[in-house]
């Protein structure tokens, strides 16, 4: 049922983009940027359904408060979920822990960059005076 459902939502939109894009004016540069926002679209679209194929509706919530604060990880995780399950190897939807796994995975992976403060020796402040007490 959810196949077909998605289906109709897919091609009313497109039913819905070709009318605004149709009574747009001109056919000139302006459609190629049409064409190239409505690929954009249809690409989004796909990802989401898929994604929301294949994730719990609770792993699907901390995805997306994942993609508020830290956007580029987000999407990695996203391109590893539907990798995983274009090949095959998701054999039920992804929980909320499994993705909390997924997260710490890349997050090892991602080397940070870490600051490191070299602190000099050479100034002699009021330290020393405390000794001589």
């Amino acid at each position: 049922m959810e196949d077909a459902e998605l289906e109709q939502i897919r091609k009313a939109r497109l039913e819905q983009l070709k009318s605004q894009s149709g009574g747009a004016g001109s056919p000139g540069a302006n459609s190629q940027g049409n064409q190239a926002e409505q690929q954009k679209q249809q690409e989004a679209e796909a990802r989401q359904s898929i994604l929301n194929q294949i994730l719990h509706p609770e792993a699907a919530d901390r995805l997306g408060r994942i993609r508020l604060v830290k956007e580029e990880r987000a999407t990695e995780v996203e391109n590893r979920l539907i990798m995983l399950a274009r090949s095959g190897q998701l054999r039920q939807k992804v929980t909320e822990a499994q993705l909390k796994e997924l997260l710490s995975a890349v997050a090892d992976n991602k080397e940070e960059e870490k600051i490191v403060v070299a602190r000099r020796k050479a100034w002699d402040d009021e330290d020393d005076d405390l000794l001589d007490l």
